[in-house]
């Protein structure tokens, strides 16, 4: 992936909150909730999520140095992390049903937290901030148009359910997962390429 590109950050972080594949968890989760509130359930945990990940973006660096942890370790557990929830979006569970049992109006979890913001969302946030921490108004104008875009697909999550089908938005769930596939195996090798470069340069 070309973390200098605007667009691309956008896509990249599309493709990790998922909106498509959150369509049928917040079906699920939703469907004892008064119709009327749905949209604005949905919304709150949007902005949730949104305002979570905008803390990782504004702060994470901090955490990251406290814990002294570098970007070639970072960029390569975030590459393994989306490998793994892009595995799960091409060979999605056959019941197609969160595994979360809420009683009631959910609230923070697991809506906002993790179907939405979720590690592997945090980890390409930080990722993106850390590789260029001089574009963050950037990277955080990427998330807003992410989260916004998440916001209109759930919030009408219903109707593009029942207008594409469970077979087409199968079908675009694994068509995502094929292309976050590649974009997470482009990260793995970006790491493993600066740890080679860091043995050799030591040795």
């Amino acid at each position: 992936m070309d973390s200098s590109s605007f667009i691309s950050a956008i896509v990249l972080l599309v493709l990790v909150t998922d909106p498509l594949g959150n369509i049928p968890l917040f079906i699920g989760l939703l469907r004892q909730v008064d119709p009327a509130r749905r949209r604005r359930i949905i919304v709150r945990e949007v902005l949730l999520a949104f305002l979570i990940l905008v803390f990782f973006a504004l702060f994470g660096q901090r955490v990251l140095k406290l814990m002294h942890l570098t970007d070639m370790s970072l960029g390569i557990a975030g590459g393994v992390i989306l490998f793994l929830i892009a595995l799960k979006m091409v060979f999605p569970h056959a019941e197609g049903q969160p595994d979360h049992q809420v009683h009631g109006e959910p609230f923070l979890v697991p809506l906002a937290i993790p179907f939405i913001a979720g590690p592997s969302a945090i980890a390409t946030v930080l990722l993106l901030v850390s590789r260029e921490p001089h574009r963050l108004w950037e990277w955080l104008g990427a998330l807003s148009v992410a989260m916004a875009v998440s916001a209109l697909v759930l919030g009408f999550a219903e109707r593009i359910a029942g207008f594409l089908g469970e077979k087409v938005t199968l079908a675009f769930e694994r068509l995502m997962g094929l292309v976050l596939t590649a974009i997470a195996i482009e990260m793995l090798l970006a790491g493993i390429q600066k740890f080679v470069r860091q043995v050799l340069s030591g040795a």
